[in-house]
């Protein structure tokens, strides 16, 4: 329930004056198509991860790689760290993991001796265009259907929500 004329009745968090029923109806059921596409979005991201036999961070490393592959880019296992904010220690330990399930090789750096190069496997990059591919592509084809003038207000609006989940301190010890 995304009312806050039920969950603060008071306008204590939510300040509603000025606004009318009708405007914040509107507002509610944003927050509610908001609320369905979070779900939506977990259930596939989980569909996908059961699919691949892959953990979240897994996910994102392969698709790291694979976009690092589509742009002739070289990934390191510091770039990868560093991509997914994550030591590396817990790196080497995904790297091994990923590298055992057949999903990545390593390999010599082509420029740095010192480095190792962190590819994805050809099966791995087609299951994920079979899976994560499609699902991105139907996103795609929804936000290509709006106008130009409607994918900039949705775009602000994604944005500035996204501002929101900024950490300032609400939920620190």
């Amino acid at each position: 329930m995304h009312d806050p004329r039920v969950i603060d009745r008071d306008g204590d968090l939510v300040p509603r004056e000025g606004m009318t029923d009708e405007e914040i109806d509107q507002v509610v059921r944003v927050m509610e198509s908001l609320r369905r596409w979070h779900d939506a979005a977990a259930r596939m991201s989980e569909a996908s991860e059961r699919y691949m036999k892959l953990n979240r961070t897994d996910m994102r490393a392969i698709r790291f790689l694979i976009a690092a592959h589509n742009q002739a880019l070289t990934v390191t296992p510091g770039a990868l760290s560093e991509y997914l904010r994550i030591s590396s220690a817990a790196t080497t330990k995904m790297l091994d993991r990923l590298e055992r399930g057949g999903h990545i090789v390593r390999s010599p750096h082509p420029s740095d001796r010192r480095a190792l190069a962190i590819t994805v496997t050809d099966h791995t990059r087609h299951d994920a265009r079979e899976t994560v591919g499609r699902q991105h592509a139907r996103r795609f084809a929804v936000a290509a259907a709006l106008t130009p003038d409607e994918r900039e207000v949705v775009a602000r609006f994604l944005d500035a929500l996204a501002a929101t989940g900024e950490l300032d301190g609400d939920l620190v010890d």
